[in-house]
């Protein structure tokens, strides 16, 4: 077990106190300035590309919650207006009317159509009793396809003994058949399976294409609005494929399905060529591999000739969309942090289309080779942007939705980092640095480790980080093995070792930038959520070296948590089930090391949690108690899984992470002078 760090900071450097930064400086960002940010999302061309109409979110501060509206520009940017209240917007071939998602009668989310011309009129065309999602208007503009949960009680054939009058017994008990019954963000979910419908676009009744106990996934019409084609998997017992999911059609007049991909493995995500003739579609061959990047493919619109196209890139496409000659698919991809377009022709490597030290997310293109899309880099938060698919390298950014906000703010400089781990690995990171950045200093540092495991940090502005920097700390996080957006095998390496080499990862990554010497190695602290906070609890019982930790929403104890969870997957996270063999359940759990913890550690959870039940975490806090290891357990109220969808729950985690950072570091008891 290595301990704690002890070396001395050099004669001429100084410890700089967090309190001490925060107050002296007033051009830095502040907590309260949560409370002013918006995000954008989801921009739209118009069919003559002469306008974008988007998505823009904000804080109602009152509700404390997250609110969204419509906002319409011209494409150059010009003219940005608000629209309506709602989201999801999606423009009718004509472009003579906007569809969109916003609460309706008589309860709940309804599809609403607003015409363009200069009346403005807006239609509530359904009433639905559930949700609608993922609409899509038909090639003509007559219909628009949506997806639906349709509910399916489960009877009970028992006759209870008359109720007394006046009685008031208890509610009726939930009765629960299924395999996955609950999801979080959702609660216990409904019995009953997803549909594709189609409603009239002038209003009136939805019609269900698709039947069955099977759900379905997004609806993507054919050219002549004859078919819709979705993912799905309608076989018996569907619920207990793991990895499986096939492409079917149905006929929008009659209701017939077909099926067009039949292999073992999961296939989704179909888009058809603007011809008709072909489908792009994502998956991969069945594996029972942890992580496999997807792959690209195209078919006959038959389920014919199913081929692998752009085989020579190993990253996950997503955002399919057909070039409009039909020569080849446009997809975005994670690749080391960044997310960029590429395009795969039909014959041919794939190649990537823009290139940059960002995240970009293309949404739309139009027929003339406009791309819209949102982008965000290290100093820059999420903002619309367009470019030319002709001229790629000029991408001009429409929206400005935070300069109010960061005006006269500085901000951290974000620095990227490469270095070696175990095995030879090369892992990458970034730094994020305090405003005014003195390298002959000595700052607190925090690790901030990723949740998934399957996932990834990227260049993408974060509030959070930016504002732990203002108050003087460094901040560190990467991308250790495990990690998405680096190919197959990289994301593969903990397959049935996880927590394992990824923690010598991350001390890697720690002593790498204590070398640089600006770090003071009393000062050293870490957190993470959900997967971050598994290995936050794995690195407090291997090491005492940080002064600090916080394990947020995680996992403890594995075989309490592959039962409890909100879906049967994790059971498939290891070699054998738990009543078969439970020695690499136990092997893998923190809570197997709780003996060895040192480190003062708090934990903070959703009191909703149904991903990391709050249950992981009170069997942590219980030990760390019994062994008298400094801890606090934040039950956060009104939340699932994570500390921070409701802004004010935002604001309190980065608050109590402080807190406890500065009750057992040292640099809130130090007073900060030159020549020390």
């Amino acid at each position: 077990m290595r301990l704690r760090f002890g070396a001395f900071a050099a004669m001429l450097c100084f410890i700089v106190p967090l309190p001490a930064v925060a107050q002296q400086a007033n051009d830095r960002i502040t907590l309260d300035l949560y409370l002013e940010w918006e995000s954008v999302a989801d921009p739209q061309l118009s069919p003559d590309g002469n306008q974008i109409v988007f998505t823009r979110r904000w804080v109602d501060k009152i509700n404390d919650r997250w609110a969204s509206s419509l906002w319409i520009m011209n494409a150059d940017g010009s003219r940005a207006r608000h629209l309506i209240d709602g989201s999801s917007p999606r423009w009718s071939p004509d472009g003579t009317r906007i569809a969109f998602l916003a609460r309706g009668e008589p309860r709940g989310t309804q599809i609403f159509v607003r015409w363009m011309d200069a009346e403005g009129a807006v239609t509530q065309i359904t009433r639905l009793d559930e949700s609608p999602s993922d609409i899509a208007w038909s090639p003509d503009g007559k219909w628009i396809a949506f997806r639906m949960l349709v509910p399916k009680k489960e009877s009970w054939p028992i006759k209870m003994p008359p109720r007394p009058e006046g009685a008031k017994w208890v509610e009726n008990p939930r009765i629960i058949t299924s395999l996955d019954y609950r999801q979080d963000r959702v609660g216990f979910t409904e019995e009953g399976s997803y549909h594709i419908f189609v409603v009239p676009a002038d209003g009136g009744t939805p019609r269900q294409l698709t039947d069955g106990d099977w759900d379905h996934g997004a609806p993507a019409w054919t050219p002549d609005g004859k078919e819709i084609l979705f993912s799905s998997l309608r076989v018996p017992e569907a619920e207990y494929q793991w990895r499986e999911s096939e492409i079917y059609a149905v006929d929008v007049a009659s209701g017939r399905i077909r099926q067009l991909t039949t292999r073992r493995g999961p296939d989704g995500n179909p888009v058809v060529s603007p011809d008709g003739k072909l489908v792009a579609y994502t998956g991969y061959d069945w594996t029972d591999d942890t992580f496999i990047e997807s792959k690209l493919y195209v078919m006959g619109i038959d389920g014919s000739n199913p081929r692998e196209i752009a085989a020579n890139l190993d990253r996950t496409p997503s955002g399919l969309r057909w070039a409009a000659d039909g020569s080849g698919v446009y997809f975005d991809a994670y690749d080391r942090g960044t997310r960029n377009l590429y395009f795969a022709p039909l014959r041919g490597d794939a190649r990537q289309v823009t290139k940059g030290n960002h995240v970009l997310t293309v949404t739309d293109i139009s027929r003339s080779g406009r791309a819209v899309g949102v982008r965000s880099g290290p100093q820059e938060p999420e903002d619309v942007v367009a470019f030319d698919l002709r001229r790629p390298t000029e991408i001009r950014q429409l929206t400005s939705v935070n300069a109010d906000v960061l005006a006269g703010r500085k901000l951290g400089e974000v620095e990227e980092i490469w270095y070696k781990s175990v095995d030879d690995f090369d892992i990458q990171g970034w730094v994020v640095k305090p405003p005014d950045f003195d390298p002959s200093r000595k700052y607190p540092l925090m690790l901030v480790i990723h949740g998934g495991p399957h996932s990834l940090y990227t260049v993408a502005f974060n509030f959070g980080w930016q504002e732990h920097a203002a108050n003087g700390y460094v901040v560190l996080y990467t991308n250790p093995r495990g990690s998405s957006g680096y190919g197959s095998a990289f994301g593969n390496a903990i397959k049935n070792a996880y927590p394992g080499k990824d923690y010598d990862d991350l001390m890697a990554g720690v002593d790498t930038v204590i070398a640089r010497g600006y770090i003071d190695e009393k000062n050293l602290f870490v957190y993470g959520c959900s997967g971050g906070g598994v290995l936050t609890a794995w690195i407090v019982g291997h090491t005492d070296r940080f002064a600090a930790a916080s394990s947020n929403c995680p996992v403890i104890n594995w075989l309490s948590f592959v039962g409890t969870t909100d879906g049967p997957g994790w059971y498939r996270n290891f070699e054998k089930l738990p009543w078969e063999d439970p020695s690499e359940h136990l092997r893998r759990s923190p809570l197997m090391y709780v003996g060895n913890v040192k480190t003062p550690t708090m934990l903070m959870t959703g009191v909703n949690d149904l991903r990391t039940p709050i249950s992981q975490t009170e069997e942590f806090y219980q030990a760390l108690k019994i062994l008298k290891v400094p801890t606090a357990m934040i039950r956060f109220n009104d939340e699932w899984h994570g500390t921070s969808s409701r802004p004010s729950n935002f604001m309190r985690t980065q608050l109590y992470l402080r807190s406890w950072f500065e009750r057992w570091g040292t640099m809130g008891r130090t007073t900060a002078s030159a020549g020390r």
